[in-house]
């Protein structure tokens, strides 16, 4: 019932925009904002959720005590949080190229927001069901990467552009295996749209098929969104905080929401990939698809904030060593040992 809300809502909209005689092409731009600000208006909550979630999950895994004081168990401490950004005066460093100093917290959320219109969020809820959904995701990701280094460049800050190149090494390490641990799954699905993928999910999630694969998945996605114990950005003893270390304010908040909207797309992209997507288990219909989507979410959100808290902060020498001779050669064992278990099922008839 939830699901088809959504979906009539939106024949709904195209079918008035219809009857006022809109063009075509300005009916397809109307509907696309809409959903882009949609996605938007999903980011922005998550971020007041996780803010709050990943501290109260701190305090609870290390044993301290997480925010208390501001609304009842600390709820409203994003939103005083918010208040002090929002006060708080972005100063340029003289040395700063100020136009790409501005522009950089700004572009860091483009790709997050254009990713969120291939996420599929419930059975119909998806903006763009791309035939090439997953290549897709993958390469628009890798778009800010370029925006990390020049934020670190353009602070004039020889700290900053140190901690964005060491980030920029880090997370193109990171995407080869990462990209080769989705290879599994493609072959299996044989498709690289979203929703085939989901579907081809109806009998048995990708994670029981492609354990190795997801495991590799989870590890790099660590890596790729710059979360302990793979943050390179932010080594606090050797580069202050990397491309971030001049920005304050609301441009510091940009970057911070920039990557917990990260920390929801690769666990929503986990989700799709290994753990059937919208699909509901043991055959729970009668639960709203993007129900099922939402709690698989911050199950994998759960998963990476509970290593954040767990685990210390790899060496840089031992972070490119274990993404380059451990990873990589692991998830290309697994192509091949899809590849060859493919041809032995086709080969007897299953």
């Amino acid at each position: 019932m939830g699901d088809r809300i959504f979906v009539e809502f939106g024949n709904w909209l195209a079918g008035l925009l219809a009857l006022a005689g809109a063009p075509l092409l300005l009916n397809e731009i109307v509907l696309m904002i809409v959903k882009a600000v949609a996605a938007l208006v999903f980011i922005l909550l998550n971020l007041v959720v996780l803010v709050w979630l990943e501290r109260r999950l701190s305090a609870w895994f290390q044993a301290r005590i997480g925010p208390n004081r501001v609304g009842p168990a600390g709820l409203l401490q994003p939103f005083a949080d918010l208040g002090k950004l929002i006060s708080k005066e972005i100063i340029i460093p003289r040395n700063a190229e100020a136009i790409l100093f501005l522009l950089a917290p700004v572009l860091i959320f483009v790709p997050t927001l254009v990713l969120f219109t291939v996420v599929p969020f419930g059975r119909g809820m998806i903006a763009v069901d791309l035939n090439l959904g997953i290549f897709f995701f993958l390469s628009v990701s890798s778009v800010s990467i370029i925006v990390m280094f020049m934020g670190g460049w353009a602070s004039g800050n020889k700290y900053a552009l140190l901690g964005s190149m060491r980030g920029v090494a880090q997370m193109i390490s990171y995407e080869i295996p990462m990209v080769l641990s989705v290879l599994g799954v493609v072959m299996i699905t044989g498709s690289l749209k979203m929703s085939d993928v989901i579907a081809s999910q109806a009998h048995v999630w990708n994670i029981f098929t492609q354990p190795v694969a997801f495991l590799i998945y989870f590890i790099a996605s660590i890596a790729e969104v710059n979360r302990p114990p793979f943050d390179l950005v932010e080594g606090e003893s050797e580069i202050v905080a990397g491309p971030f270390t001049e920005y304050g304010g609301m441009a510091f908040a940009m970057w911070y929401l920039a990557e917990y909207g990260n920390l929801v797309l690769v666990s929503a992209f986990a989700a799709t990939l290994f753990l059937g997507g919208w699909m509901a288990p043991f055959g729970w219909t009668f639960i709203p698809t993007w129900v099922w989507f939402v709690l698989k979410v911050y199950f994998m959100v759960f998963l990476y904030m509970w290593v954040r808290w767990t685990y210390p902060r790899m060496r840089v020498d031992h972070l490119m060593h274990f993404g380059w001779k451990v990873l990589t050669p692991l998830s290309l064992a697994n192509i091949f040992v899809t590849g060859l278990g493919m041809y032995v099922f086709r080969g007897i008839g299953w």
